[in-house]
């Protein structure tokens, strides 16, 4: 769970001490394995009802009464770090830099056999905030609270902890929560485009309507859900957030207001004035100030030149920062890792390699080298610094140890984790209490019973030293934004660069299917944001020339009072012959001629054969009569 950070840069302090151990000798790392395994840890990290694709096979389902007590539909989602609480804020940002890690590199995670895992990590995401978000100007933030949960040590499966869910709205408004929500949406609508066009669509619209509620009715969220405030406040306020936003916006749809928009707030909301040396969940200024340095290097600045010229030179000025060639930089340890606080320090270090990287490939794309006090830097440099630290991650370091949990042979075994330091449920269901989870799990001196695979915990101190003790909270816990900006990283050093040049769009390929066994019991149970169920289930399977085919059952229920007509449904990922619903010109799926409505409470099923997983069905629109 997030810990208050400053909003400062740092000067630059080198510590040298006597006695550390040398560091250890550097030797070739599997990207490859690294990036399969640091996209696993979100399967660990789901809430609600599990897929029968899940392959973290220890955890189950859990959060499945999440918003009932609000009225609205919120199971799903994330956990953020080693507790059981839904935190809105974090959980955007970990979309938002997951669908970029796609965005850039989604080619080299497609030969890698990774991208549709990744793509399922960010739908698994943006499910939930669709959800969270049910009218233009209202979004759930928050589920659950910090002070309840860390009274308990549960798994989430046995939760006993509050539930409540919190929100903002026109009343009690949240830019920074809603303009991240939105940076979210926009980010991910590019990455469905090509795979899902219905979805992206609906991701899309989502977006506008939370950049519009985020710009119009201005205040930090942590005001409204005060609860946040211990875990994840919002120090830097909404202003950074207003302007990432827009730049998300206005790579997801081109359109010049949200570019209009940077040029014209860039000195009052800070975009052009502030020179930073962080870049995270809460302070996102590096971030926007990257992406509009693309903007302007790829030619797409038109009369706002001047203003992301200087967008620019912040930009350029974190980068220096981080190479050491600035006027202030970054502080690092002995070992080389760049240190920012000594609670979740990582957390920093992905999200600026990830930055570092990138920038790294937008300069070579464009003929440039990096501008630094100290003189030219070639782009080969951020990229060289860059895989410096996600290898001191991955063991070359003064300890030898991975903070990647799983990654080689010597990595934390006590992790500050509910769910993997409690026996799994599937191994014994016997419930675990509030209390009696501390004294039996949590204080035990011995390795987690679950391997958190892929988990990157908070990582050594300014020194270099790391306890691997579960209490140890600042250093063995995990968290999701931990590991989303390293997908890209690893993506990048497996797969190399491949030619891209990165100031041009770079198409997504479509992710090949993945054959899974499906189970003759319900595969998944999608309650739609509106008053519309979904559920799918395999109803028989057979061989027939070497290839296994099943037949899947659908039943779309309408759980409102009311009756539903013009019903259309998406039906993407579909490889086969499909009966029970009509096919309109455009591709989308309606009602049977024999049906012209939905009475309330009623149900429809439609079924269909295909050699692969369940095709994915979703709502494209209907009416309520």
């Amino acid at each position: 769970m997030g810990k208050l950070v400053g909003f400062c840069s740092m000067a630059s302090t080198l510590f040298l001490i006597m006695g550390v151990l040398p560091l250890a000798l550097a030797r070739g790392h599997d990207y490859g394995e690294a990036l399969s395994k640091s996209i696993l840890f979100f399967e660990a990290q789901r809430s609600g009802y599990l897929p029968d694709n899940q392959r973290v096979k220890w955890r189950g389902n859990s959060g499945l009464f999440d918003g009932k007590a609000n009225g609205v539909d919120l199971v799903g989602g994330y956990y953020d770090a080693g507790d059981n609480v839904k935190f809105g804020l974090p959980m955007a940002f970990t979309v938002t830099m997951m669908s970029w890690s796609i965005m850039e590199y989604g080619n080299q995670m497609g030969a890698s056999g990774e991208l549709s895992h990744a793509m399922d990590a960010v739908k698994w995401g943006t499910d939930y905030l669709i959800k969270a978000h049910p009218e233009p100007h209202v979004l759930y933030g928050e589920v659950g609270d910090g002070n309840t949960d860390h009274y308990c040590w549960q798994r989430p499966e046995d939760m006993t902890t509050s539930r409540n869910a919190y929100r903002i709205d026109q009343n009690n408004p949240g830019s920074d929560l809603a303009g991240e929500t939105a940076a979210a949406m926009a980010a991910a609508s590019i990455i469905f485009r090509r795979s899902n066009p219905t979805y992206s669509r609906e991701l899309l619209t989502h977006a506008y309507q939370l950049f519009d509620f985020a710009d119009k009715y201005r205040g930090k969220y942590d005001s409204s859900i005060t609860v946040a405030q211990k875990y994840y406040r919002s120090v830097s306020g909404y202003a950074d957030e207003l302007l990432w936003a827009a730049a998300w916006m206005y790579k997801a749809t081109s359109n010049e207001y949200y570019l209009d928009y940077l040029g014209k707030n860039g000195d009052v909301l800070g975009g052009t004035g502030w020179a930073m040396t962080e870049f995270g969940w809460d302070v996102k200024y590096a971030g926007v100030q990257t992406l509009v340095a693309k903007f302007l290097m790829a030619g797409n600045a038109g009369g706002n030149a001047p203003v992301f010229g200087k967008y620019q030179e912040k930009a350029e000025f974190f980068m220096c920062s981080c190479l050491g060639k600035s006027s202030q930089n970054v502080q690092t340890t002995p070992g080389g890792l760049i240190f920012r606080q000594r609670w979740n320090n990582l957390q920093f270090v992905t999200s600026a390699s990830f930055l570092l990287t990138v920038y790294s490939d937008y300069l070579t794309s464009a003929g440039k080298n990096l501008h630094c006090s100290s003189g030219a830097v070639a782009p080969s440099e951020l990229l060289s610094f860059a895989k410096s630290q996600v290898d001191y991650i991955l063991g070359d370091n003064p300890r030898a140890t991975s903070y990647m949990v799983g990654y080689g042979s010597n990595y934390p075994q006590q992790v500050h984790h509910r769910g993997s330091s409690i026996v799994s449920v599937k191994v014994n269901p016997s419930f675990v209490s509030c209390r009696g989870g501390y004294a039996t799990w949590f204080s035990r001196k011995a390795s987690d019973p679950n391997l958190l695979t892929g988990a990157i915990v908070g990582g050594p101190d300014a020194y270099d030293n790391f306890a691997d003790h579960r209490d140890n909270y600042e250093q063995t816990e995990p968290a999701t934004y931990n590991n989303a900006p390293l997908l890209g990283i690893l993506a990048r050093l497996h797969g190399g660069h491949n030619g891209y040049n990165q100031l041009l769009p770079v198409e997504i390929p479509v992710a090949k299917p993945i054959a899974v066994q499906p189970k003759p019991n319900p595969v998944k149970e999608t309650p739609f944001s509106a008053p519309i169920a979904i559920e799918q289930k395999t109803t028989t399977s057979w061989v027939a020339n070497g290839k296994t085919y099943y037949r899947y059952s659908t039943i779309v229920t309408n759980k409102s009072g009311k009756t539903i007509k013009n019903l259309n449904l998406s039906v993407s990922k579909l490889y086969g012959p499909l009966w029970g619903l009509a096919k309109s010109v455009s591709g989308s799926y309606g009602f049977p001629t024999w049906v012209s409505s939905l009475p309330a409470g009623k149900s429809i099923e439609f079924v269909y054969i295909h050699s692969s997983s369940p095709a994915e069905v979703s709502v494209s629109s209907y009416t309520l009569a």
